[in-house]
């Protein structure tokens, strides 16, 4: 899918000129040709003015929605997925000198001391998955998920490691992989955003919103945050003294005046306000009632560990499902509390108590509601931890983007599956080697994307998720 140069006239049937229209309107595909440039490759939209009407991929998907949960701050993957003795009986001593040489680190001196493991492992499940004793929920599900121990980044700070995680690029600027997704796919819920984002930690990602922006794709792409109690989204009640007749009626008003600008300008950001309007509207009545996470079922809530009413990593899981049960397309939760520097057995224990449970439901939930087997799930932070110690203690470990884990399940992913390896020591990747951008390069794959065509022309170029590079994972597929 690809913007390509074309000719308008507008309402006063002047012809605009093709240096005007990429100067002018370079950031969006003309609304006006919306119809007729997606129709070519990613099936005719029902609506030029609704560009987040659902479209066809290139091919037949495994997956229809994806839902991202993001350990922002970046989980320790030796304490929690990639088992090392070797790590153990070398705690205290040097690493080897040809291991770290050339090694950049954020904030320690590559020949800091090996810290060892802090927590014990065992197999789980017919596929004898090693997992830490951290995590007992994701246990119960080891046989729907495929762990990936070979992740490497090129990103060694939180800020454009996450960028590089949900973009494809350290740079700002750069469209979300949500963005993406509804770009090619639009949403099959016009009631609800196609793309939402929670953030459930101490604190937001620390790329912020670059992590679920548009970049120069149009601006109705972006992820739009909902909160976790009350209102999801702000300003979504009326304020006293105006009803449901009164605001329909401004709206339309509205409406009409975009609408004329849109047939004199062409500008594909008014048909987005024109969207947004419309869209929030919808809201008012469709979002309240997913919120209300009190409607499920009590083993529900107990499977989750949610309570209703407060704010939890638990409650946002629940709602998450919900959304794309209603036809959200991609659902990310953000919760930025894994960077251990310091603290590190007494936040990593936080941190899986707070979180696997409510995981582990997902999975559980999505699978016997049906979900799962088109629904993608990952989960990962944008880098991984050290097999050195940080600091004159023995309780942290610094950033780390030589090797990591992630898992993903459902939606065409393998299950059981254990893909890559580090070596003994947890500082490289020595086997099936996966780098974000073959990650992006699978999703897309299974969302029936040719990740190569999937583009949009800005500044001159083809731009796509995965920049230049990018190769489908091929034992990752079921």
């Amino acid at each position: 899918m690809n913007c390509q140069d074309h000719l308008y006239r507008n309402a006063d049937s002047r012809l605009v000129a093709r240096r005007w229209f990429l100067q002018q309107c370079g950031i969006g595909v003309g609304t006006l040709a919306l119809r007729q440039l997606l129709g070519q490759e990613v099936g005719a939209v029902e609506d030029s003015l609704n560009p987040m009407a659902p479209k066809a991929p290139h091919y037949a998907p495994k997956a229809k929605r994806v839902l991202f949960l993001f350990m922002a701050g970046a989980p320790s993957h030796l304490e929690l997925f990639d088992n090392k003795p070797q790590l153990a009986k070398f705690d205290g001593s040097l690493p080897p000198p040809d291991l770290i040489k050339g090694y950049r680190a954020a904030f320690i001196r590559p020949d800091s001391r090996l810290l060892g493991p802090k927590f014990k492992f065992a197999r789980y499940g017919q596929s004898g998955t090693e997992l830490s004793e951290l995590l007992p929920h994701l246990a119960t599900v080891v046989d729907d998920i495929a762990v990936v121990k070979g992740m490497v980044t090129d990103a060694f700070n939180h800020a454009p490691g996450q960028m590089l995680m949900s973009t494809g690029a350290q740079i700002f600027g750069r469209p979300s992989m949500g963005a993406w997704v509804t770009y090619g796919l639009g949403s099959e819920s016009q009631d609800l955003p196609g793309f939402v984002v929670f953030s459930t930690g101490n604190k937001g990602p620390s790329g912020g919103n670059s992590n679920w922006g548009s970049g120069f794709l149009p601006t109705v792409y972006q992820g739009v945050p909902f909160r976790t109690s009350g209102d999801p989204v702000l300003y979504l009640s009326n304020p006293h003294g105006v009803d449901a007749d009164l605001q329909r009626e401004s709206l339309d008003a509205v409406s009409r005046l975009n609408q004329m600008h849109l047939n004199r300008s062409g500008d594909p950001e008014i048909a987005t306000r024109i969207n947004a309007f419309e869209m929030a509207f919808r809201m008012q009545a469709s979002a309240p009632d997913v919120m209300q996470i009190g409607n499920e079922p009590r083993h529900i809530l107990e499977m989750y560990g949610a309570e209703p009413g407060k704010p939890s990593f638990a409650n946002t899981c629940l709602l998450a499902r919900r959304l794309l049960e209603r036809g959200v397309r991609f659902v990310q939760i953000f919760h930025e509390s894994w960077d251990q520097h310091g603290n590190l057995v007494n936040d990593l224990k936080k941190n899986c108590r707070v979180t696997d449970q409510a995981c582990a439901a997902l999975v559980k939930d999505l699978k016997q509601r049906g979900m799962l087997e088109d629904t993608l799930v990952v989960w990962g932070g944008e880098f991984g931890r050290t097999p050195m110690v940080q600091g004159g203690g023995n309780d942290g470990r610094d950033h780390h983007p030589n090797a990591f884990t992630m898992w993903l399940a459902g939606g065409g992913i393998k299950p059981g599956l254990s893909l890559g390896a580090s070596d003994d020591l947890g500082f490289d990747v020595v086997k099936d080697r996966v780098h974000v951008h073959d990650l992006h390069a699978t999703m897309m794959h299974l969302l029936g994307f040719d990740h190569t065509r999937l583009t949009y022309r800005f500044q001159g170029r083809d731009f796509r998720l995965t920049d230049i590079s990018g190769e489908i994972v091929r034992p990752l597929l079921a």
